[in-house]
């Protein structure tokens, strides 16, 4: 198909009332005339208010289902669009936006503790719309959008999105690539992937489970829209909420985290099975690493459709593997589909097979961290090589295995202990719901390992729940990486993606020690 087959409009043209957004637990629903009319609507409102190609939009709104029609519209207008986290307190919210340079916030009315009064504190925002609610100093959406004309602007060039990492380990980054300025519906370089390999087309019905701030679930929705399909977006991930829908709108591709399987699996069998789920052809998961117990019980229950991806927001390279693959290979994350993985030691010298270190990817996308030359220039080589920072190796046949974040690696007395492995065998205990290992100080080996365990409803925090999980480590683990100690929480601070924020939870046993983390 050529690109203009992969637009809005041709999609709107020839098939306008059929759906392209169905909000999960409403019903709203957004046709394909609809979204396409919306998003002239919002270009058109955003190019009146004086933005160009080039200029800067941002995002801060919980999934909806007006959020498809603003990422459109910039992206067919030549902005750039940055989506932040709907979790976001005030001076976080400030400073992704002021760092990206936003001229223009769409806000939810729901987020006011955070985004009321931003037009004071950064004056740069002169176009501020209130989506859903009331927002002090923000102008209604709707009625701003519903005033404007519905045709398209002129030009009509690509926009791109900025999305900002995570912020796992420290303060989040954003992730900058270069704006084309291409005819507005020219192919983009995410979209081959999920047309050539997980076969989108205009019956496929995309199940987006996760926010979409984030790249995985925002990707999948625009590339569904690419091919004439229909997304079908949940406000709020809940595991048995997710089976109903697969059956109810015989969902056939779906992206998931590890924590999203560990919740269905561990819902009751009754409803576990109570749903039709044979619509599914694609299950892609990614963003967290999944313990191999985990993934092996989904695939006993859902059949060989599961494929696994390996990237990151920097869009510098991918891998990924089939179910009939990582069978053969348990715990692998695949080939290179996109740049090349390669594995390269301390001192800069390409690894063979089987021998851990960092990962990087050659013949890439290049990328940069948005006003952060040095951070760039930390993630390159003088090869032109880039990394995410996380440690692996490859087998003989180029399949990488990942073993964990560079930063998250626990120096115990001259000992590389990577938390991921305590992880995977604690997550397993039938007593614990989530659980994130940590490197805490210690005046002899400079760090020792700490688990800190959330615990399954009904299981209360005691010594002697402490003292089973660690006799479940010794029977796994190498005397070295059994944690020195266990703390009980109540919630870990996890991403909607699966991520920890393991900054979080190591600050306050390091407060006032020196970290080589800091």
């Amino acid at each position: 198909m050529s690109d203009a087959e992969h637009a809005l409009p041709a999609h709107a043209q020839r098939d306008g009332t059929k759906p392209a957004v169905v909000m999960g637990a409403t019903g709203e629903t957004v046709t394909y005339a609809q979204l396409d009319a919306r998003s002239n609507q919002v270009a058109q409102l955003l190019r009146a208010e004086g933005l160009q190609p080039g200029d800067h939009v941002a995002l801060f709104l919980e999934n909806d289902a007006r959020y498809l029609e603003i990422v459109w519209a910039a992206q067919r207008s030549g902005l750039y669009y940055t989506p932040v986290s709907s979790l976001l307190t005030r001076a976080e919210l400030d400073y992704v936006v002021g760092d990206c340079g936003a001229v223009a916030l769409f806000a939810s009315g729901a987020l006011a503790h955070a985004a009321a009064g931003l037009g004071d504190r950064l004056p740069r925002v002169r176009v501020r719309l209130a989506v859903g609610g009331d927002l002090d100093g923000f102008d209604d959406y709707d009625a701003a959008r519903d005033r404007a004309p519905s045709a398209p602007v002129h030009p009509e060039v690509a926009g791109s999105e900025m999305f900002y990492s995570s912020g796992t380990t420290g303060r989040p980054k954003g992730v900058r690539k270069p704006l084309t300025l291409e005819p507005a519906w020219a192919i983009p370089g995410y979209f081959p992937t999920y047309r050539d390999l997980y076969g989108f087309d205009r019956g496929t019905v995309w199940l987006s489970t996760g926010p979409l701030y984030h790249a995985g679930p925002l990707y999948g929705c625009l590339a569904t829209h690419r091919a004439g399909g229909t997304v079908v977006v949940m406000e709020r991930f809940d595991p048995a909420e997710a089976l109903r829908l697969i059956e109810r709108y015989r969902v056939t591709h779906a992206q998931w985290v590890p924590t999203m399987f560990s919740r269905m699996l561990k819902l009751p069998p009754e409803q576990r099975m109570r749903h039709d789920l044979s619509s599914m052809r694609f299950g892609v998961h990614g963003a967290a690493p999944c313990p191999v117990a985990v993934k092996q019980a989904m695939l006993e229950w859902w059949g060989p459709i599961l494929y696994e991806f390996y990237a990151g927001t920097e869009g510098n390279g991918m891998t990924l593997i089939s179910a009939e693959e990582w069978l053969a290979r348990p715990g692998s994350v695949g080939r290179s589909v996109l740049g090349v993985a390669d594995v390269v030691g301390d001192d800069g010298r390409e690894l063979g097979p089987g021998e851990t270190g960092t990962v990087w990817f050659s013949d890439g996308f290049t990328f940069e961290y948005h006003g952060d030359r040095t951070k760039t220039d930390e993630a390159y080589d003088d090869r032109g090589w880039s990394t995410l920072g996380d440690v692996g190796h490859l087998d003989e046949d180029g399949y990488l295995y990942l073993t964990d974040r560079q930063a998250f690696m626990i120096i115990a007395g001259g000992v590389n202990i990577y938390p991921r492995e305590i992880e995977d065998v604690l997550v397993l205990h039938p007593k614990v719901a989530d659980v994130a290992v940590i490197g805490v100080p210690n005046d002899d080996l400079g760090e020792e390992v700490k688990a800190l365990v959330q615990l399954v409803d009904g299981e209360a925090p005691s010594d002697a729940v402490a003292a089973e999980l660690l006799e479940h480590c010794r029977g796994q683990l190498a005397r070295v990486k059994v944690p020195r100690s266990i703390d009980f929480v109540d919630v870990l601070p996890r991403l909607p993606t699966g991520k920890i924020q393991k900054h979080k939870l190591r600050a306050p046993y390091w407060e006032g020690r020196a970290s080589r983390l800091v």
